[in-house]
Parts: C-alpha cells; sequence; structure tokens
C-alpha cells in the first residue's frame, strides 16, 4: 500500500466521532470508519441478521455501502473546507457473498480534479479474501 498523508489530528478525531454519533445511516448498519488518512479510507460492517435477504447472505446493498462510504471517506480529507461532494456514478462487482464475520472496505483516491474525482475500493471478508472491487467517481461542488 502506498504512504498516505495522515490527516490533522483534530480534523480526523471530528470525522471518527461524527461517523459514529451523527450519521443515522452508519448507525442503522453497523458501519464503522475504521482509520482514514488524505486520499485513503478503511470501513468495517459486522455481519447482522438485519443485512440479509431470504436466502441468509448479506444484502448487495449492504456490501455497497461500506464501499460507497470508504471512498467518500478517503475523499474527505482532500477537498477544501469550501466544498462538498456527492457520489454520481459507481459500480461494484460482486465476487463471492457475505454470511458471517465482518467485512472491510478499503478505498483510495485514484484522482481528484476541481470538480470530479475518482476512487476505487475493495471489500473484502474476515479471511481476507475479496469479496467485491468497485470504481466511483464523485462530483466536487463549492458549498
Amino acid at each position: 500500500m502506498p504512504e498516505y498523508e495522515v490527516l490533522e489530528p483534530n480534523f480526523k478525531d471530528v470525522l471518527l466521532e461524527t461517523m459514529k454519533t451523527k450519521a443515522p445511516f452508519w448507525t442503522l448498519l453497523g458501519m464503522e470508519l475504521v482509520d482514514v488518512k488524505k486520499g485513503w479510507a478503511k470501513v468495517r460492517l459486522p455481519f447482522d441478521k438485519k443485512l440479509t435477504h431470504p436466502l441468509g447472505i448479506a444484502h448487495g446493498g449492504a456490501i455497497f455501502s461500506p464501499a460507497d462510504s470508504a471512498i467518500a471517506m478517503a475523499l474527505m480529507g482532500l477537498v477544501k473546507e469550501d466544498e462538498i461532494f456527492t457520489t454520481v456514478e459507481m459500480k461494484l462487482n460482486y465476487l463471492k457473498s457475505f454470511a458471517k464475520g465482518e467485512i472491510t472496505a478499503e478505498a483510495n483516491i485514484i484522482h481528484k480534479g476541481n470538480t470530479i474525482a475518482l476512487g476505487e475500493v475493495e471489500v473484502k471478508n474476515s479471511k481476507g479474501i475479496i469479496i467485491a472491487k468497485g470504481l466511483a467517481t464523485y462530483m466536487i461542488m463549492k458549498k
């Protein structure tokens, strides 16, 4: 893994706390921001029955959510204070199912321009096996 610049400690602490306490969707799913740097992030999601479809494995959206969120968190440390961003397109290839343990989505930003950012993500299970791989485009805008 390439070296990523660490975030200012205060910014990182606020981001970690915000995602833990003020992100209702993250809480609903059980996602946790494990670590974040400029251009890199890791999000964890433990398996829970509430994530499953009738076959007992996690719904694709439960895998997609930490993947998208990890890329967004990787981008957080690269945007300016007067900028916001949103996902405009994301593709995720599912390779294996998720039915126990936990998954981690590890993402990095491939390109960040003035208006567009491109990120990639690997989602791995508890054994370190890739279960999904994705690519996302984000639009960067002034607040």
